[in-house]
């Protein structure tokens, strides 16, 4: 069956709509401004504003939103970053997008002439990297490759998740299953939360990896399956987090607060071994250790 990929803006474009989807998001009050009361029709930021704001004139900032400013420089992009208050995540979505237009000025990545169907195979793991999260048997580990697939888990992942082993290969992805499974991902206390950070996760990606075929895919069937994604997408979010929490809810041992961490495997490019653990002596962690108890009774 062919597939229907997305064809990505130029990086002009994409530029101008970065920013115009954060100026919406600002509001006068978190920029230092008069909200402009009963007359302001919109809650973000007017186009003059964030002008005003960057020390531009409106007219070059409305060319830029537009996709009609050329070659912004670095030092324009820094100044509007600032002005729309980027986080460092953001900053880097940013330079990566205008790094693009500067190598391909009309490329077109993330993209195939109808009618193709690109190879995308799943990314192999090296075999010692699963003898390393086997041998964590009281921690769940698991390994991520390009777009977010699922190459690699332990035990102890497999009882945090029950069932992950009976999806189809071809479904063993973190964004497809929070958006297309949401059964299988359920745990998540936080859904809606744990959904924001997937698609701002993958726009993340995108920027740095623009014409990577895997994680195009994964892309492309988000943005024709899930309306929700689509949703997220268009608010270009961007956003990731290498170490945090998460709150579970684990049918038999009940609610988990534990914390993640992503390593990036020096030798695979673009695989991150993920590892959960909870804080020492605390229930999560006692629930845990029992989960990780071979046959134990927990509850």
């Amino acid at each position: 069956m062919l597939h229907t990929w997305p064809m990505m803006v130029r990086a002009e474009a994409e530029i101008g709509l970065f920013l115009k989807a954060h100026r919406d998001a600002l509001s006068p009050e978190d920029a230092g401004l008069p909200d402009g009361g009963s007359r302001r029709r919109v809650p973000g930021l007017r186009r003059e504003e964030v002008a005003r704001l960057a020390g531009v004139s409106v007219d070059y900032y409305t060319r830029i939103e537009q996709g009609r400013g050329g070659a912004v420089s670095a030092e324009v992009l820094d100044v509007l970053a600032g002005a729309l208050q980027l986080s460092e995540s953001e900053r880097v979505y940013l330079r990566n997008v205008a790094d693009r237009r500067a190598r391909r000025p009309r490329g077109a990545p993330c993209s195939a002439q109808a009618g193709e169907e690109p190879e995308m195979p799943r990314q192999s793991v090296r075999r010692e990297v699963r003898f390393l999260i086997d041998t964590m048997e009281a921690v769940p580990a698991l390994v991520l490759g390009r777009g977010m697939d699922l190459l690699a888990w332990n035990r102890m992942a497999e009882r945090l998740w029950p069932g992950i082993g009976a999806v189809p290969p071809e479904e063993l992805n973190i964004a497809r299953l929070v958006f297309l499974h949401p059964h299988e991902a359920g745990l998540h206390l936080d859904p809606e939360g744990m959904r924001h950070d997937v698609a701002a996760k993958l726009r993340s990606d995108s920027g740095r990896c623009p014409q990577d075929l895997r994680l195009c895919r994964v892309i492309a069937d988000l943005r024709r399956d899930s309306p929700r994604f689509r949703e997220l997408w268009e608010a270009r979010e961007v956003r990731e987090h290498l170490h945090g929490s998460h709150r579970l809810g684990h049918p038999a041992a009940g609610e988990l607060e534990l914390y993640f961490e992503k390593m990036p495997l020096p030798d695979a490019r673009d695989q991150i071994l993920l590892t959960y653990t909870a804080a020492p002596g605390s229930v999560s962690d006692e629930r845990l250790r029992l989960l990780a108890s071979a046959g134990a009774a927990v509850g």
